[in-house]
């Protein structure tokens, strides 16, 4: 989401809610919207024949070799969408100053911090 907390406190004691654009204009993704779900297709492709695996009874090495290309491709696919979020939106932001940037900088740290915990 690319809202800061609502009544977030600034210094002077008083609350604010800062908005950002996530939800008006195009995101940083649009150019490249359909090699993306193209890839993403193929990811679902993945996980259908992990689940089509186990249900053929596969030696589970085998799984687990799928599992962890599966993983690969949705880690690829996740930075990929960061960099661009980075370059389009959280850029956009800095040139347009303000709190805006603050929000864009902490919201894109907080989703480094999930990418990393995966």
């Amino acid at each position: 989401m690319t809202t800061t907390e609502a009544g977030a406190a600034t210094p002077s004691g008083d609350t604010q809610e800062i908005v950002t654009d996530h939800d008006r204009g195009i995101h940083g993704y649009h150019q490249q919207k359909a090699e993306h779900l193209k890839r993403l297709r193929r990811i679902e492709g993945q996980i259908r024949g992990l689940q089509r695996m186990v249900d053929e009874d596969v030696y589970c090495i085998d799984i687990l070799t799928q599992v962890s290309a599966s993983t690969k491709a949705l880690q690829s696919f996740a930075l990929q969408l960061l960099e661009e979020h980075l370059r389009h939106c959280v850029a956009d932001a800095a040139l347009k100053g303000g709190d805006e940037i603050d929000a864009k900088v902490e919201e894109a740290t907080k989703a480094i911090g999930r990418l990393l915990r995966t």
